[in-house]
């Protein structure tokens, strides 16, 4: 008599974001082989995504900021591939591999961790002239656009072409909009101080727009006040309570009525959740999927969801759910796998309770502010607090990054395009993959 071996039940993690990567490294940990753990996503890596702005300036080259799955995710089997209906009946998930072939996965545990897109307005010639900045193609269109844009300036017959090529507009001042300009501003005037046919008496102009009434609104307000001066004395025109109305391949209009000409328009205004959550046809709250403090959807038993797609209850503040930050997404899926293997017989639940550390944030140079647990710092202490946390928390390519970072402060940067990433491969309606279809736009010089 032969008996069929008991087939272990599966653990489906979508996405490996910040809260599905860390699902998987834990539950790599906690199951030891009593589940197979299968991770979907569209690429083979995790994304260090605090550091992509320095990336787009020439800090960090590409792969600093990409952590290996296969290689770093011990008993996880990583499937490449879009994930693009959920079936709650039938508990299986259908993606599209990088190929376009279809395919789907089933499960007994699914954990959601999709994260977010691109937050779109209805601002008209944005979606067309306008990039995003949430993965390593916009890092790295963005570096290649920069360095174009300052050549072409440099070698313009006409001087409002050369003003025009050198003007930069990020609109949005939160955390990545604010070091994405900091950042941008030093590598422009680094371009432009070793070009030797940059004209003397021009500057390269990079302006950061956002409605709010300060830079940083969500967090601090001396964090705030700190990037607001680093800013202003790096030469960013700052301009707070102010928007785009209108965007062409020529320049925005603002609403105060100024129209100004650039070539480069840079979105940073927000993120929302992966188009994917509203498909689901599960209660949500501003398009995060609701959950329970145990990180379950209610009414769906073995169907958790984590980091920017869900709306996790914050237990410090009742009545409110945690902000959509890396430190709340990473910790989330810390306690998601606990729940999952809590839920295969593995530990006990747990729910998701973590008040805010602090931030930091990056402003280029020795440049920084930071408040580690409520307190408030800046100059070279947050700049050395600040990069000494994101060694911390990335886990992995500590040492490339380190010496990425030595070798900036002692050497030239690198200033070449490598035309990897053209502009219609990085739309920023990324919910809409058809735009992405249909050839150069406006932006393409």
């Amino acid at each position: 008599m032969t008996t069929q071996p008991r087939r272990r039940p599966r653990v489906l993690i979508v996405g490996a974001g910040f809260a599905g990567y860390q699902t998987a490294r834990e539950l790599s940990r906690t199951l030891r082989g009593r589940a197979e753990i299968v991770l979907l996503n569209p690429t083979d890596y995790f994304l260090y995504l605090p550091l992509l702005p320095q990336v787009a300036a020439g800090v960090l080259e590409p792969r600093r900021v990409t952590v290996s799955l296969p290689g770093t995710l011990r008993h996880v089997r990583l499937v490449l591939g879009e994930a693009g209906r959920v079936d709650l009946e039938a508990r299986k998930v259908h993606f599209t591999d990088p190929e376009g072939t279809e395919g789907e996965l089933g499960y007994d545990r699914l954990v959601l961790a999709v994260g977010s897109v691109s937050k779109l307005l209805p601002i008209p010639g944005v979606a067309e002239n306008a990039t995003g900045f949430r993965g390593l193609p916009e890092a790295l269109y963005l570096r290649d656009h920069v360095t174009r844009q300052v050549e072409l300036a440099a070698s313009a017959a006409d001087p409002a072409e050369c003003t025009s090529r050198c003007t930069f507009v990020v609109v949005g001042a939160g955390y990545t909009g604010t070091e994405v300009a900091a950042h941008g501003k030093m590598f422009t005037d680094a371009l432009v101080r070793k070009h030797p046919a940059w004209p003397k008496d021009v500057r390269p102009r990079w302006m950061l727009l956002d409605v709010a009434d300060r830079v940083l609104p969500g967090l601090d307000r001396r964090l705030s006040d700190t990037a607001d001066q680093v800013l202003r004395s790096r030469g960013v025109d700052v301009r707070m309570g102010t928007s785009v109305k209108e965007s062409t391949s020529r320049g925005v209009l603002l609403d105060s009525g100024e129209f100004v000409e650039t070539r480069s328009l840079i979105w940073c205004v927000g993120v929302r959740p992966d188009p994917l959550v509203s498909q689901l046809g599960l209660p949500v709250e501003r398009g995060r999927l609701v959950v329970t403090p145990q990180l379950e959807v209610p009414g769906r038993p073995g169907v958790f969801a984590c980091g920017d797609a869900a709306a996790v209850p914050d237990l410090h503040r009742p009545g409110e759910f945690t902000p959509m930050t890396a430190q709340h997404a990473s910790r989330q899926g810390k306690v998601a796998a606990r729940n999952v293997a809590a839920s295969l017989g593995v530990g006990d639940p747990a729910p998701y309770r973590h008040s805010d550390l602090g931030f930091a944030v990056d402003l280029g140079g020795v440049k920084a502010a930071a408040n580690p647990l409520g307190v408030p710092l800046s100059g070279i202490v947050a700049g050395a607090v600040t990069r000494g946390y994101h060694l911390a928390a990335m886990p992995g390519n500590r040492v490339r990054v380190a010496a990425d970072w030595l070798l900036d402060a002692a050497l030239p940067r690198q200033a070449v395009q490598l035309g990897l990433v053209r502009s219609w491969q990085v739309p920023l309606d990324t919910a809409s993959p058809e735009l992405a279809k249909t050839g150069p736009g406006p932006r393409e010089e």
